[in-house]
């Protein structure tokens, strides 16, 4: 039998509360309770009660047939512990079963993995210990945060001792491979590797709800044909996504849990296939072939790589910052600190600071609490000054500077950085926009004089002349008084004897005219 294996990312981050240069070193608590608990509530109560529910149903009606994972990060089970304890407990149903598979991540869901071994191991130790407290299951599969992987990454991961390990189908990393087969570690065999097969996924997780997609609207009878028609010869196609795809991505009014509740019989029914937990398709099947990845990759975005979260000068700095008290914080024995160390380091906060206006803004908008990443930045740097002060004080610093001074001039500094971060991204902005801005003949109005006069220039008079006949008062006031007394007079003359043309021709002279109009603009 070939296998189908769905994956489930379950994490809430802290979310930071407004935090100004007034409230460092006077009040030190960084979160915003409302905010957490209300958006955690919601979240339980739409997506987390409600889906567990229904794969607690599924597997009492399908029995070993139908298995599934889950990652839940260390941030989000203290937010459950904190507001919603029922939804461990609802976990807790789900792993007595012996259906369902916990693998270990990151217990901040951070980026350490790409910066320090020493504090990533840490982390994984830690969410590892909480999970088998937890579950009783001590994980044997490793995801990284958001699917980040590289072939340093997998080496990091081997020596943990961990045996499986998923991570992105990325195209540009498998060319004409396929990911529905199992592959291993480029340099370490023993480490095996479960890809994504984004497009699968994708159509439940992202495209479920799209009425301009061609595949809406998506059934489980559909997506069993799509599943016939692949070869064959595929061995496993892993359907990785966010648990909140579930009630909360993907509202219950588009019929997302009556899709995945008919789904598992329509498979098991209608296929070859079963639905297996990735622990044990590493071990039923044998790796095709290594799989190189020298660069990181990650499930986010359209280029699948770093770019969300690290990248620009905003997000750089940040992450550089952070990283500055790791080796204070290996000696430190103070709680509130170590949390603060732990809530700091989830990527979102980094996510949050991506500028990526064209290619995943909308993305980026819906999951980003903050107007814009220019004030997340500043928001995110002001606690992260006074952490880090805290952090010195209670570990000794061999700087002499008054804590005013250290975070006035850390504040300034960040504000600095994001009016250079402004300007640049409003530039990269205009210069995407003046690609892509359709130009008409009433944006001449707006043009200054010596533009307009070089478009005169440039254009042919018989064309403008006819152009400028139907143009508004706007467009030949600000045209006909910038032409010099030559090109007035040859104006004049072609207005005089001016013969009607067709309306294709018309279209030719005003698209070439609009033409010359957007390559003057963006000079």
């Amino acid at each position: 039998m070939r296998s189908v294996c769905f994956y489930f990312q379950v994490h809430q981050p802290f979310r930071l509360r407004t935090y100004r240069f007034f409230d460092m070193g006077v009040d030190s608590y960084y979160y915003d309770e409302f905010n957490n608990r209300t958006i955690l509530r919601r979240i339980a109560e739409k997506s987390y009660l409600p889906t567990n529910k229904l794969m607690l149903k599924l597997i009492k009606k399908h029995g070993k047939d139908f298995n599934i994972a889950f990652s839940i990060s260390g941030l989000a089970i203290e937010q459950f512990e904190k507001y919603a304890p029922e939804v461990i407990e609802s976990f807790q149903a789900l792993a007595k079963t012996g259906n369902v598979e916990f693998l270990a991540e990151t217990y901040s869901h951070s980026l350490a993995s790409l910066k320090s071994e020493e504090e990533f191991s840490r982390q994984v130790r830690k969410h590892s210990e909480k999970i088998e407290e937890l579950f009783g299951q001590k994980p044997v599969t490793f995801r990284n945060t958001e699917l980040i992987y590289s072939d340093a990454i997998g080496e990091m991961v081997a020596a943990l001792g961990f045996k499986t390990m998923l991570t992105e189908g990325a195209k540009h990393v498998l060319g004409w491979k396929s990911p529905n087969y199992l592959y291993h570690h480029v340099s370490n065999p023993n480490l095996k590797l479960l890809l994504k097969n984004y497009r699968l996924s994708d159509d439940i997780a992202f495209r479920f709800s799209d009425q301009s997609w061609d595949g809406w609207p998506l059934t489980a009878d559909n997506f069993v044909k799509w599943l016939n028609n692949l070869d064959t010869k595929e061995e496993v196609i892993n359907l990785f996504m966010d648990y909140e795809t579930f009630g909360e991505h993907q509202w219950a009014e588009t019929g997302i849990f009556k899709f995945m509740e008919t789904l598992p019989g329509k498979v098991l029914k209608g296929t070859n296939f079963t639905f297996n937990k990735p622990s044990d398709i590493a071990k039923k099947l044998k790796p095709v072939s290594a799989i190189q990845v020298p660069n990181p990759i990650s499930w986010a975005d359209a280029e699948r790589d770093l770019t969300a979260w690290l990248g620009n000068e905003m997000q750089d700095e940040a992450f550089e910052k952070l990283y500055e008290v790791e080796q204070k914080m290996k000696g430190c024995d103070d709680k509130k600190l170590l949390g603060d160390w732990d809530k700091l380091q989830a990527s979102d906060h980094f996510y949050y600071l991506c500028t990526k206006w064209f290619s995943d803004g909308d993305v980026h908008r819906y999951f980003n609490p903050y107007p814009s990443p220019y004030q997340a930045f500043i928001n995110y740097m002001n606690v992260l000054s006074d952490f880090l002060n805290r952090v010195d004080e209670a570990c000794g610093s061999s700087d002499n500077k008054s804590y005013s001074d250290k975070a006035r001039e850390f504040a300034e500094a960040s504000s600095k950085k994001v009016k250079k971060e402004a300007q640049k991204a409003k530039t990269k902005v205009q210069d995407k926009w003046d690609d892509v801005k359709d130009y008409s003949l009433d944006d001449l109005a707006k043009m200054s004089n010596a533009k307009v006069k070089e478009l005169i220039s440039k254009v042919n008079i018989n064309e403008l002349a006819h152009v400028m006949k139907d143009a508004s008062d706007e467009v030949r006031n600000k045209v006909i008084p910038n032409m010099t007394k030559s090109v007035k007079a040859q104006y004049d003359k072609v207005e005089q004897n001016l013969k009607k043309v067709k309306k294709e021709d018309l279209k030719k002279f005003t698209l070439k005219i609009e033409k010359e109009l957007k390559d003057l603009w963006k000079k």
